[in-house]
């Protein structure tokens, strides 16, 4: 199978999953990328049903509109159920790296507001150790030079992502040459940094259940005690 035939299928792994939880007044949280795409595309088939969403960016809430699935603001929508979304990598504790999209903070925020968190990626971004994925970390603008002098002094090496303003208006640090060996110590090193928003660290809060795409099927992890 593909890479792309492997994200349609936990894409609709991930649908059948959410279906089977739907109630009157179930609302549902929408990730970005390309996977979560392909998750939008599979809720689309059944927007009758669906009573709300909460989109982790605006690029996804305009993906539900076309769909004419309704996306409420987090705030008026209270906790919710389940957060389907991708990841660039994740091992095997479910703790991820994410935000090569650039709406960690968002992402991290709805994954906070969830009852479960479902993460959906194909058998490429499985890994034993964090970090071969650069790690993106979010950060006010003027303090960019500065938040990356303090990321040197931890030991990775950042680079400016130029061209891209995430959706707060904040810009993105990626760091290379990272071997993450403890990943809540490191999420709470970055979040110590002043003009850090966010980092793409989700360890803290990894997900609850990856549907992983496989050459044999998808396949459902758990996170490991």
């Amino acid at each position: 199978m593909t890479q792309d035939e492997l994200k349609q299928a936990v894409a609709r792994a991930a649908f059948e999953y959410v279906e089977s939880l739907l109630e009157n007044d179930t609302v549902i949280g929408v990730g970005t990328g390309s996977t979560a795409n392909l998750f939008i595309a599979e809720l689309g088939k059944i927007q009758h049903r669906i009573y709300a969403t909460v989109a982790s960016s605006e690029e996804s809430a305009r993906r539900l509109k076309e769909f004419n699935i309704p996306v409420l603001d987090l705030n008026s929508a209270g906790t919710l159920r389940v957060y389907v979304d991708g990841a660039d990598e994740a091992n095997e504790h479910l703790q991820l790296i994410k935000g090569g999209g650039a709406a960690l903070t968002r992402e991290k925020i709805i994954a906070a507001a969830s009852e479960e968190f479902v993460c959906i990626a194909d058998e490429s971004k499985l890994v034993p150790i964090l970090g071969n994925f650069p790690l993106p970390v979010e950060v006010i603008p003027m303090a960019r030079s500065y938040a990356a002098r303090e990321i040197v002094k931890l030991g990775g090496d950042p680079v400016y992502r130029e061209g891209c303003i995430t959706d707060n208006g904040n810009n993105i640090l990626d760091i290379y040459n990272l071997e993450i060996l403890d990943p809540r110590k490191l999420e709470t090193q970055l979040n110590q940094i002043t003009g850090v928003v966010c980092n793409g660290l989700f360890a803290e809060r990894g997900a609850d259940r990856l549907l992983l795409g496989t050459s044999a099927g998808v396949k459902t992890y758990l996170p490991l005690v």
